[in-house]
């Protein structure tokens, strides 16, 4: 007589490795809605998540490549653009009415200042009730892009140009990286400010 086995086939995607069914299943008992954060090769995706029994239901979402809107000229990867990402769907969660959300990171590891930490300090920083321990969260100047500033300082300008080629492409010289997250920051928290006062 054929014994049982008690063997099970893991889900699909788990076993493709797109998703940890045990964290979602934790994140989805707070019965909150997700700060849902994903790296592709070129972006950063920001989504604010609700399960519902038909499946997940995005409320409002962005990626980095919608910065260029507000005049940003920086990657759209690094640390600064993750935290402009996150006060961006922050402040649009705040518009459509959202008051919190716990963080979603997906298959991505928990390393201290992170990307998807920089977005979540700046969703937190557009009001989201986000938990978040402090000691995970990237620095100011790291947000700021001080570092990429101060390395491209120390390199002589032919060597500047080419290592950020991009920066240099879109107008943006990489030692002005700080006074540009700057201005783009205040460019997109005046802009929903008129928003939400009916003038635009």
């Amino acid at each position: 007589m054929a014994r049982s086995s008690r063997y099970k086939v893991p889900f699909r995607r788990r076993r493709e490795g797109v998703t940890n069914y045990y964290k979602r299943r934790k994140l989805l008992l707070s019965n909150k809605p997700r700060l849902v954060v994903r790296v592709t090769n070129r972006y950063i995706i920001a989504q604010i998540i609700k399960a519902r029994p038909e499946g997940d239901f995005t409320l409002v979402s962005a990626h980095s490549g919608e910065l260029k809107n507000y005049g940003w000229k920086g990657g759209t990867k690094n640390t600064s653009a993750a935290y402009l990402l996150g006060l961006l769907v922050g402040l649009k969660a705040v518009k459509a009415g959202i008051s919190e959300a716990i963080l979603d990171i997906g298959l991505h590891r928990a390393v201290r200042g992170a990307r998807v930490f920089s977005v979540a300090l700046g969703a937190k920083d557009a009001g989201l009730q986000i938990p978040l321990g402090e000691n995970i969260l990237p620095t100011e100047e790291r947000v700021r892009g001080e570092h990429v500033a101060t390395y491209a300082g120390i390199l002589d300008e032919n060597k500047r140009k080419i290592r950020f080629s991009k920066y240099f492409e879109r107008g943006l010289d990489p030692v002005n990286l700080p006074q540009h997250f700057e201005e783009v920051k205040k460019t997109m928290l005046s802009s929903f400010q008129m928003m939400q006062s009916g003038k635009v």
